[in-house]
């Protein structure tokens, strides 16, 4: 499950104030512990000399009446499905590097869904963007050694990414330098969001490092897409190209697509095409590897936001390890 409603704006996840309500801004003085290792998902042995810094997307939904508005660090609602979040999206990073994942308190959909805009951004820019920042707080200063890394996000996670690409990185330029790239997919960033954070800058090929690797995949003709936000800027997941050249199936080195009947991933040879659409900034395919999100859906009826990685996974796995070995080669 994904974070339907948690999605701010580009411009204002650098800016979003911090006004949530009084119980969460008590709950944020109360930063997790991340020196206790049962608040990480992963905290592997160290084998390479390269790490990757994954925060999942939402999995936190509970509708009952008085139910907590934060996920509990502990909660196993959240941290069962963010299992299978890991699966999907951050095991293409395995081969190249240490894969480090926090846990962190998120909010629970069904609150954050009955809320303003406004709120919902305050709410963002409070519990869970104190609890990622700490984690990577400590993560740099305890775990990472002096390895160069990658971030990896999507959608929820993708935002949190961007407040530690926007935040915390400009305050810690001697990290920035060791970052090889960060993947932050099922979210827009946009021209607006580089032009607030000159210390950032966006992918142009398959190959440059200290960079940021975005896009939305949608079908043809989607409407709208509460990820898609004006001024957003994709990269190509097959040709890793900036501009509206198409990709064929045939470049797709195979999709990681869930198979109900064998309720797990499996391999799926060319899974998807891909090209960018310039004017809405997205990926579109025409891939019949998996069903669209459907007309009930806040990402459009033929928006593929849960298979943003899933439809690439090989290729982007492939990526990640040509922009660890271009790094190394710098």
């Amino acid at each position: 499950m994904l974070a339907v409603v948690l999605i701010c704006g580009a411009t204002a996840l650098a800016s979003c104030s911090d006004n949530a309500d009084n119980s969460a801004d008590s709950e944020k003085n109360k930063v997790v512990d991340y020196s206790i290792k049962n608040n990480w998902m992963r905290q592997p042995e160290v084998t390479k000399d390269v790490d990757a810094f994954f925060v999942y997307p939402t999995e936190y939904d509970d509708p009952a009446e008085g139910a907590p508005k934060f996920a509990d660090i502990n909660e196993p609602a959240m941290r069962i499905p963010a299992e299978s979040a890991y699966r999907k999206i951050a095991t293409a990073f395995e081969d190249c590097a240490n894969v480090f994942a926090p846990y962190y308190r998120q909010g629970n959909m069904s609150y954050l869904g009955k809320i303003s805009a406004e709120e919902r951004h305050a709410a963002f820019n409070s519990i869970p963007k104190t609890d990622v920042l700490a984690a990577i707080d400590y993560y740099f200063e305890h775990l990472n050694g002096g390895r160069p890394f990658i971030l990896v996000g999507h959608s929820q996670g993708s935002i949190m990414q961007s407040f530690v690409l926007a935040e915390y990185m400009k305050e810690h330029p001697e990290y920035l330098k060791r970052m090889i790239a960060a993947y932050v997919i099922g979210y827009s960033i946009t021209e607006d969001y580089l032009k607030a954070n000159p210390h950032l800058k966006f992918a142009e090929g398959a190959d440059d490092t200290g960079v940021i690797i975005s896009y939305n995949t949608e079908g043809a003709g989607n409407g709208n897409n509460i990820v898609v936000l004006p001024g957003a800027i994709s990269i190509n997941p097959l040709n890793w190209k900036r501009d509206d050249t198409y990709a064929s199936a045939e470049e797709n080195l195979g999709g990681f697509i869930f198979n109900e009947k064998v309720n797990d991933f499996e391999k799926v040879p060319n899974a998807a095409d891909a090209k960018i659409d310039l004017k809405r900034g997205v990926v579109i395919t025409t891939s019949k590897a998996v069903a669209p999100e459907g007309a009930s859906s806040p990402f459009g009826a033929t928006s593929f936001h849960e298979n943003d990685y899933p439809l690439y996974y090989f290729n982007i796995k492939a990526n990640a390890a040509a922009r660890v070995a271009a790094y190394k080669k710098k």
